[in-house]
């Protein structure tokens, strides 16, 4: 922990952040990252895709596409995502992003923790879209990528919406009184060595 602060420190005293692309994909060979998809039609859906680059263990599962989402519900939560993953990369001395129309690269923790708000919108009423926001911000990083572990198992593919997890997170995140259901799961899930190894190894290496 000591360690990860000296780092954090000397990068915002000047020392220069590796190049990045996106939101804190290392401008590296083929890294594990997703993509966010967006058309520039208004009315495209738009795409969030996992790239398992050097990782895949072929080519032909070298990419999954992990959901569509119809254009106002990425609208409804673009913009909080995009601070909120900002922020983050502050923290790590690393540039900030903006989402553009075409490929917008996201870090592969990112991309997790966006995959979990993005399936629990997907099938929601709109008008719980903004709930659903303020309750993906409320969880800790590592209690997002417990869940996006939870529902990629079965129901991590674009056809899978309306299954299992996928309903789970709709539900946990949409409804104010179950907001907190899954939480603690997440938080009895790994021990606190654990939660602290995985959080620093956010933007380093292939670490789960």
């Amino acid at each position: 922990m000591a360690e990860a602060a000296v780092r954090t420190q000397s990068r915002k005293a000047g020392t220069k952040a590796p190049p990045t692309l996106g939101f804190g994909v290392p401008a590296t060979s083929d890294p594990h990252h997703f993509k966010v998809i967006i058309p520039k039609a208004s009315s495209g859906k738009v795409q969030i895709s996992e790239y398992l680059g050097l990782q895949a263990a072929s080519n032909d599962i070298a990419v999954i596409d992990r959901v569509l989402l119809e254009r106002p519900r990425w609208t409804a939560i673009r913009a909080e995502v995009q601070r909120a993953f900002n922020a983050r990369l502050a923290t790590h001395g690393l540039k900030p992003s903006t989402w553009k129309v075409g490929d917008n690269p996201v870090d592969r923790l990112l991309g997790r923790e966006l995959c979990v708000l993005a399936w629990a919108v997907e099938q929601m009423d709109k008008e719980k879209i903004p709930v659903a926001v303020r309750n993906w911000l409320a969880l800790r990083p590592e209690e997002r990528w417990w869940l996006f572990g939870m529902a990629a198992v079965s129901t991590g593919g674009v056809m899978d919406g309306g299954k299992g997890w996928r309903i789970a997170l709709k539900h946990a995140l949409g409804d104010v009184a179950q907001s907190e259901l899954l939480a603690p799961s997440a938080r009895r899930g790994r021990s606190v060595q654990e939660t602290t190894q995985v959080s620093l190894g956010l933007f380093g290496d292939e670490t789960p």
